[in-house]
């Protein structure tokens, strides 16, 4: 019997103030940790800060106790725009990266380091090889990489993803000129699918700023535009070792909404989601049990 395919989806990031009396509790418990708390209802965490600065080893290493509870919880991390953006490759800089990144690997809970890059990052051979040279730098993790230039859907564009084992990010964003439309390609052993929200009134150099709030990622998709994506994360996911689905939309918890709802699609059904979250979002929502107490945070069946 063939086995089911190792669909992880969760939100990118989980530290954001306006998710507190909306996800987490506006009175948080004794002891209360929101990766542990959030670890109950996702299978699975894109760590954003990383983007902007390295992880702390001793930090990564709390986190990991945190969702020990969940084994089927896993990490993925993105890789920071000193490398991605302004194309650094110092060493020291490279080694500080992926100090922080080190106990997630050893103990098996990252899932893939993600290479973001910006929509001015074309296809070209000045590009081509740079990405090579950024792989092999950071050979030692799975690596994947979003690119949101259409260039890079050409068939020598996927070739190199294929010959250098690099994951191809499929992506939904707004749609712009030479934007990355809609995919289901699979170029390794990782799948992996953003998405971002179709905030059409959002231009591309804003889009692809470094630093988002949270009404440019405020966007909630509907069970319709969810279910389109269904058959791409399908036809992937029965390739792939592992395929990873986040969601970039944070705004107002959006992002858990919409994690909670895809993953609702494909069987993965939390034992029971946020009080406040449930409130707000009950026509969405109204599928899922409410969180209490004594409940279990692992997922049951559907």
């Amino acid at each position: 019997m063939p086995q089911a395919p190792d669909i992880h989806i969760g939100p990118a990031g989980w530290s954001y103030p306006h998710w507190n009396g909306t996800i987490y509790p506006e009175a948080r418990p004794r002891g209360f940790h929101a990766l542990h708390f959030l670890s109950k209802f996702t299978d699975l965490v894109e760590i954003n800060t990383s983007f902007y600065q390295p992880l702390r080893p001793e930090i990564t290493s709390v986190w990991l106790k945190k969702v020990d509870h969940n084994p089927k919880f896993l990490f993925t991390a993105t890789l920071n725009r000193r490398f991605t953006h302004e194309r650094s490759l110092e060493p020291a800089e490279t080694a500080a990266h992926k100090r922080g990144l080190w106990p997630l690997l050893k103990e098996g809970k990252l899932g893939c380091l993600l290479m973001q890059f910006p929509w001015a990052f074309r296809f070209t051979e000045e590009n081509r090889a740079f990405l090579i040279k950024l792989r092999r730098t950071f050979h030692e993790f799975p690596l994947a990489a979003e690119m949101r230039h259409s260039s890079w859907m050409s068939e020598e564009a996927l070739g190199v993803f294929v010959d250098y084992r690099i994951g191809f990010c499929n992506i939904d964003i707004p749609q712009h000129v030479k934007t990355m439309p809609p995919t289901a390609f699979l170029t390794s052993g990782i799948a992996y699918v953003r998405l971002h929200g179709r905030n059409a009134g959002l231009g591309i150099q804003n889009f692809d700023a470094p630093s988002q709030n949270s009404h440019d990622c405020d966007y909630l998709y509907s069970e319709e535009e969810l279910v389109e994506w269904k058959p791409r994360i399908e036809r992937i996911a029965r390739l792939a070792e592992r395929t990873f689905v986040v969601t970039n939309n944070h705004g107002g918890g959006r992002a858990i909404v919409n994690a909670l709802m895809l993953g609702g699609l494909f069987g993965k059904i939390p034992a029971a989601v946020p009080v406040g979250l449930r409130r707000l979002y009950t026509s969405q929502l109204k599928a899922f049990p409410v969180e209490t107490p004594a409940q279990s945070p692992l997922f049951e069946a559907a």
